[in-house]
């Protein structure tokens, strides 16, 4: 039994006339006749009651009309399914996101964007640091990983999404908290708040090399567990902290937000993702991260 076969019989049963039905089916009389006395002859009863100018369905025929609408209607079902795991338009798409880079407006920008052109395909998100995601990423336990930047990613692929600067968070009452721009070195008597070199090397690395350019090494007095975390740190008077500006858009009580003037302090958002990995789904979502990033 083949599908054409079934759809000749349901154009047949539809129109109950083999000539109408031909029509419809494009093709010539007597081979969808021959067509329908094949699969009687392959069921072992007759579906079609002739008659000199129409057929009429029998009993089996009733039946198996219902069936065979349902095998096709699966069928095609299936089919589409296909094409659309083949385009990247269902399955799965596992994220991994750097705790701060959450803050930035592009990546939720970027995810709407992304469940509006691929509504089919359901996204699950994991939080956690940025060197932690790099190992789960190699470990197949994410697909992807939005990360933050400077970051030694090895052999992974690595594709920016978006550029940042870094700004100083001050507990309420510092000195400098009325001014709009300062500079590093004005912070050499200060406390630092710095999150553990652990979470993101580079990064850290940057901050320490940045302000030992300015002059001085900082005294660090506490690690915060996340950078994001520094913000409430400062806010309980247990120093400054150097956070990416995203994060001060979330404003909170016993803080101010100074922009620093040195220039080579700053960090980025990036797509991580496995080199050449062949999923179309996440090169679907990689293209977007380059469109957004071109932007």
């Amino acid at each position: 039994m083949e599908f054409r076969q079934l759809r000749y019989f349901l154009a047949v049963a539809e129109h109950l006339h083999f000539t109408v039905a031909a029509e419809r089916l494009g093709i010539a009389q007597p081979p969808l006749s021959q067509q329908i006395i094949k699969l009687e002859r392959e069921i072992g009863t007759k579906l079609f009651i002739r008659h000199p100018r129409r057929v009429e369905l029998t009993e089996a025929g009733m039946i198996f009309r219902e069936r065979a609408q349902r095998v096709l209607d699966d069928a095609n079902d299936a089919l589409e399914h296909v094409k659309m795991a083949a385009r990247g338009e269902s399955g799965n798409l596992s994220i991994g996101f750097a705790g701060s880079t959450v803050f930035h407006p592009t990546v939720a920008r970027l995810l709407r964007r992304f469940r509006e052109e691929y509504p089919g395909v359901k996204i699950r998100t994991e939080e956690s640091n940025s060197v932690a995601l790099l190992g789960k990423l190699a470990d197949a336990q994410v697909d992807c990983a939005m990360v933050r930047l400077p970051l030694d990613c090895g052999e992974m692929k690595v594709t920016p999404l978006v550029q940042e600067k870094m700004i100083a968070v001050l507990p309420s009452g510092h000195a400098l908290g009325r001014r709009r721009n300062i500079d590093l070195k004005q912070l050499a008597a200060d406390p630092f708040i710095l999150y553990p070199r652990a979470i993101n090397p580079e990064l850290h690395d940057a901050i320490i090399s940045a302000c030992r350019t300015a002059g001085f090494s900082p005294r660090i007095e506490m690690e915060s567990p996340q950078i994001s975390s520094g913000v409430n740190m400062a806010a309980a008077g247990f120093g400054v902290a150097i956070i990416p500006e995203s994060i001060a858009q979330f404003r909170a009580e016993g803080v101010t937000y100074q922009v620093i003037s040195n220039k080579d302090l700053g960090t980025a958002i990036a797509l991580v993702t496995r080199p050449r990995d062949k999923s179309v789904t996440v090169n679907n979502f990689t293209e977007l991260v380059r469109q957004f990033h071109r932007r």
